[in-house]
């Protein structure tokens, strides 16, 4: 796929689409033109039925991301009208993050800060080296953070737990952020890669149209009642039941093999 920057890769391999993000030179900081290239790759990952399941990743061994990139805030992110604009590169892949139907999961390695750790955040699931830290410094820096965000947050640590990440913009180990729910895993650094693609395996040989329900389900569960599409869930789940993949999965078990799913 073409994008507009070197410092954002996409791959796929073996059902799997990676996401790298690659700024290694400042910890992986998410500049402008990286939030435009994220949308874009989403967007393609989404639409290619060849990808079951996506994983994020920063390069080099410092970072996931720290953040957003503030070198380039004088100029693209000094005042209200500058953030109106930044703010909708990012929504466009933010956006994305939330559109994915398939799952997602974040590869998480070093520093996971501020914009990072939210956008691991909208990972389903997080798979992290011993030698990771999280937090977010917005405390520190002055900045805002929008409800959206903080509702992702809040849901999956309660509320006490965000407020304290909040208020003391202090950063939390690996085995914290486990305790915490943060995280979903703690593996050795030199085990990472091989855990993210040995799980993300395990979902590549499920029933696509299954995970994706599933997905759909837990998501609606977290959002306010007036916004869950329950109509649009029976569809997906009738749909599980309507397709060759159901009648594969019948027929492997009888059989004693393993299933071959092909997402129809």
């Amino acid at each position: 796929m073409k994008l507009n920057t070197k410092k954002m890769l996409a791959d796929v391999d073996d059902g799997i689409g990676w996401i790298t993000f690659n700024n290694p030179e400042r910890r992986n900081a998410i500049s402008l033109e990286m939030w435009e290239a994220l949308g874009t790759i989403l967007e393609n990952f989404q639409n290619d039925d060849s990808v079951r399941v996506v994983i994020m990743k920063g390069a080099g061994d410092k970072a996931f991301v720290a953040g957003a990139d503030i070198s380039e805030f004088d100029q693209k992110r000094s005042n209200a009208q500058q953030q109106d604009e930044y703010g909708a590169v990012a929504a466009r892949a933010n956006r994305w993050l939330t559109l994915l139907d398939k799952p997602l999961l974040a590869m998480i390695q070093g520093f996971c800060i501020g914009g990072g750790l939210a956008t691991a955040l909208s990972a389903d699931i997080r798979i992290a080296s011993r030698d990771s830290n999280f937090g977010i410094p917005a405390a520190k820096l002055g900045l805002g953070y929008d409800y959206g965000g903080l509702k992702v947050l809040s849901n999956l640590v309660g509320p006490s737990v965000a407020k304290d990440i909040l208020f003391s913009a202090r950063f939390l180990d690996a085995d914290e952020a486990l305790r915490v729910g943060l995280i979903n895993r703690v593996v050795e650094k030199d085990e990472l890669e091989q855990t993210a693609r040995d799980y993300a395996g395990l979902i590549v040989a499920n029933a696509p149209l299954t995970v994706r329900a599933a997905k759909a389900a837990v998501n609606a569960g977290m959002l306010d009642p007036d916004k869950r599409d329950l109509a649009k869930i029976r569809k997906m789940v009738d749909t599980c039941f309507d397709s060759e993949d159901y009648k594969e999965g019948r027929m492997a078990f009888m059989q004693k093999r393993k299933p071959v799913f092909k997402g129809r």
